[in-house]
């Protein structure tokens, strides 16, 4: 049972890990003029998917 736990909380970190990793990525593939046009702030952005993801 404490092994089950501790592979579920392993799987869990590793499935926001790549979550939050590919949302990074999309995030850094904006160029200044994209979000720009979005009128979006690429820290803002970031801190929110972390916020979103990791509570």
């Amino acid at each position: 049972m404490i092994f089950e736990n501790f592979v579920s909380r392993a799987r869990t970190s590793i499935a926001k890990r790549k979550q939050y990793n590919r949302l990074v990525a999309e995030i850094d593939s904006f160029s200044s003029r994209d979000l720009a046009d979005m009128r979006a702030d690429r820290s803002e952005m970031l801190y929110q998917i972390h916020k979103q993801i990791y509570g």
